[in-house]
Parts: C-alpha cells; sequence; structure tokens
C-alpha cells in the first residue's frame, strides 16, 4: 500500500471506531483510562529504550539540547503520563449532559445534549507526552483520535501507542480509536488534511509555521492559534505593588511560552512614576525592553520600539511597553495588534475592569492577575487539548467539554406540525 492508501485505511478504520467510542459508558472509558496509566508505568524501561533511539537520531541531526530535553522521557516523565490519565478519568464526563431544556407552546420538549465530536486529527511536534495526554481527552470525550507527532519522536509515539492500544483490545474496544500515523514523511500529513468524509476536526500543537501549513493545506476544519501576543494595562488606578508583581510573574516566570507577557501598556497618569520603577525591576531581571517614546522619558535604557515590535511573539526576554492615554487607547492597541489570546488589566477601578472585560476581543481576559492562568489546569478544566484563538468551535483552553458538540434533542406526545 501506498502512503496515501494507509492514511485512507486508517481514516476510516477511525471513523468506524469511533461509533463505537461514542457508545461506551463513563465507567468504561474511566476504567480504560485508568488501566492504560498502569500499563505506561509496567512499560517503562521499554519506553525509555525506544525513547533513546529517538534521542540518539536527534543528537546525530543536530537537534538543539532545548529541543533533546523536550524530546525525552524518564521514569518521572513516565509517570507524570500516567498522572495525566487518571486525572483526566477523574473528570466529569461531558457525553450524554443535556445542557438546557425548555417547552414549547404545542408542549414539545426540546433540549441540547453534549455528544462526541467524532474523529479527532492532531497534529504536533516533538514532545511524546502529548500522544498519551491528547489520546485520553479525545477518548474520554468519546471521540476516534488520529495522532501524527513530530518524525523526532516517531519511536517513542509509537511505543505509548501500542501500550495504550494494547488495552483497548484487552476492554474489547477497537484498536483503531487511536491510531498514530507510523511513518514520517509529510506526504503523511498532506494526505491526513484531505480526509474530510473521514476526519472532523484537526487540531495542530506547535510553532507558527506548523499551523499556518495545516491550515493551508486542510480540507478539514481546523482549531489553531497562530501566537500568543499577550497584554497586560496597567491602569491608572492600579496597585502599583500588585501591578509590579503580576507583569514580573508574567513575562519571566516562563517566557518561552504562549500565555507570557509580550507588551506592557502603561496608562499616562501613572507613567512618570510606574515607568522607572518597572523599567529598573525588569532589567535586573535581563528583561531587555523595547519602548515608545513616551516610555523611553521614564526609562531611558530601553530600546526605542518598532512598528514590527507591537505585534512581536518574543518567547524570550523581551517585552515591548508603550505609554497610553487611557483605557479606550489601551483596547483599541489591544484589538489591533493582539493575536486573540490574553490580555489584562490592573485597577482597582470595577467600571474599567468590566469596561476591559467587554471591550477587548481575546478569548482570555483577566482582572488583575497574571496572564500565565491562561491554561486550562489552571482555570479548572483539569487538561486542555490546546488552546483555540478561533471563536468556531472554541474560543480559549479547550478542555473536555470543547471535544464535544451538541445536538438538539425533541420530546412529543403526539404532535404534528399544522
Amino acid at each position: 500500500m501506498t502512503i496515501a492508501e494507509k492514511i485512507r485505511t486508517i481514516a476510516a478504520d477511525a471513523r468506524q471506531a469511533a461509533i463505537a467510542m461514542a457508545k461506551l459508558s463513563t465507567g468504561a472509558k474511566n476504567d480504560l483510562l485508568v488501566a492504560m496509566a498502569m500499563a505506561l508505568i509496567n512499560n517503562t524501561p521499554h519506553l525509555i529504550e525506544e525513547n533513546r533511539k529517538d534521542l540518539e537520531a536527534g543528537e546525530q541531526k543536530g537537534l538543539s539540547a532545548a529541543m533533546l530535553d523536550r524530546l525525552m522521557l524518564n521514569e518521572a516523565r513516565i509517570r507524570a503520563m500516567a498522572d495525566g490519565l487518571r486525572e483526566v478519568a477523574a473528570l466529569p464526563d461531558p457525553v450524554g449532559e443535556v445542557t438546557k431544556m425548555w417547552k414549547r407552546p404545542n408542549d414539545l420538549m426540546v433540549g441540547k445534549m453534549r455528544i462526541p465530536l467524532g474523529v479527532i486529527g492532531i497534529i504536533y511536534e516533538a514532545r511524546p507526552n502529548v500522544t498519551a495526554d491528547a489520546a485520553a481527552l479525545c477518548l474520554k470525550a468519546g471521540n476516534g483520535v488520529i495522532l501524527r507527532g513530530g518524525s523526532e519522536a516517531l519511536h517513542s509515539n509509537i511505543a505509548i501507542a501500542r501500550i495504550l492500544t494494547g488495552e483497548m483490545k484487552k476492554a474489547g474496544i477497537p484498536e483503531a480509536a487511536l491510531s498514530v500515523i507510523p511513518f514520517p514523511e509529510r506526504e503523511g500529513v498532506l494526505e491526513m488534511l484531505k480526509q474530510e468524509e473521514s476526519i472532523d476536526l484537526i487540531i495542530p500543537r506547535g510553532g507558527e509555521s506548523l499551523i499556518r501549513f495545516v491550515v493551508e493545506h486542510s480540507k478539514i476544519p481546523v482549531i489553531k492559534h497562530y501566537k500568543g501576543v499577550c497584554h497586560i494595562f496597567v491602569d491608572a488606578a492600579a496597585d502599583f505593588d500588585m501591578a509590579e508583581r503580576i507583569v514580573v510573574n508574567a513575562k519571566v516566570q516562563r517566557p518561552g511560552v504562549c500565555n507570557s507577557l509580550e507588551t506592557l501598556l502603561v496608562h499616562k497618569d501613572i507613567a512618570e512614576t510606574f515607568v522607572p520603577r518597572i523599567a529598573a525591576t525588569l532589567a535586573g531581571l535581563q528583561v531587555e525592553l523595547r519602548g515608545d517614546d513616551c516610555f523611553r522619558q521614564f526609562a531611558p535604557a530601553a530600546k526605542a520600539a518598532t512598528e514590527e515590535d507591537w505585534a512581536a511573539e518574543y518567547l524570550e526576554l523581551i517585552l515591548a511597553a508603550r505609554v497610553v492615554d487611557g483605557l479606550d487607547e489601551a483596547v483599541a492597541h489591544i484589538n489591533r495588534y493582539g493575536s486573540l489570546h490574553t490580555e489584562a488589566i490592573i485597577t482597582d477601578d470595577y467600571r474599567n475592569a468590566q469596561r476591559f472585560i467587554r471591550e477587548v476581543n481575546s478569548s482570555t481576559v483577566l482582572v488583575n492577575a497574571s496572564t500565565r492562568f491562561a491554561d486550562g489546569n489552571q482555570l479548572g478544566l483539569g487538561a486542555e487539548i490546546g488552546i483555540s484563538t478561533t471563536k468556531l468551535h472554541s474560543f480559549g483552553p479547550m478542555g473536555l467539554e470543547d471535544l464535544t458538540t451538541t445536538k438538539f434533542i425533541v420530546y412529543g406526545n403526539g404532535q404534528v406540525r399544522q
């Protein structure tokens, strides 16, 4: 069989298996996930051995130390994967939930019920733990899932998937509900993106170039977020101690992630006092500042910002900064340059906080809290499949509920339409 034929077979089999997954009880799904967790632990030596093949190949290819670290599996990381499966098992099952019900004048009872999406294709990069995490979330939500990981982790991903599908076989669940594309050629991705009759949704997880490639070639709806250009606006009514603590956390705690702070906006009425303070603090933490003319009046060590800086996702210790006239200009700046990811306001003014929440067009909006909380686990979802800056079908961190859709259910007692 050619690669294209193999992909078509995998997708068609996943479609049939997803029908069986949708029928599983909550108890059966939870028991499966717990068994999968134990199987990962029991197969730790095998997983480490298969992962060693990927690490050796990566070293030969000249992968960076950071990439090799993301690729590596050890006992602690395998335990963490198992813990993740158990955590998903403990989450409430959204499938079958009736979200609302209402009565029509003709006595029809109309409702909406959560159902699985069907088959989800996930395309991701080097981290092997995504194989277990994504599988757990998709299966718990009653879906079939097709996983295409980065070629750097091919041996690791196949080994993890075989362990997980082994538990599915023992439970009498079709193994095709969890498939890993077993070859690294890009043709496999391109063919996968053509299977609109079998795959209902594509979720790419990785850098902007990967996501743009998937969007450009997919015939299937794609959940995407290209980048996280996250803002904090320090209002005139802000508590300076709080503002400094939040800005430092959002920028410095983990600068290489999509919910880290990239642009700081400061109200003009406090610029003379707050800008020198925050600039000195950030400089002491090795943060490079790039400011507009007004910001640099009070922080002369900052570099001059360019137009490109306002839309930049640095993912490192660089921060763009601007002084704005007030809330209106802050919101306008965010809605122009932001990426619909995460924004925050620091203020003691309730009305300004409420206006910021209503008027900022992003998937997560915070008041007096760090942008680093834009994460499924931190927001109480238990786990997430990714963060969507696409308003259809989901917006923001995607948990179990976002891997379902709803259908109408109608109860009658003999009504016919006149």
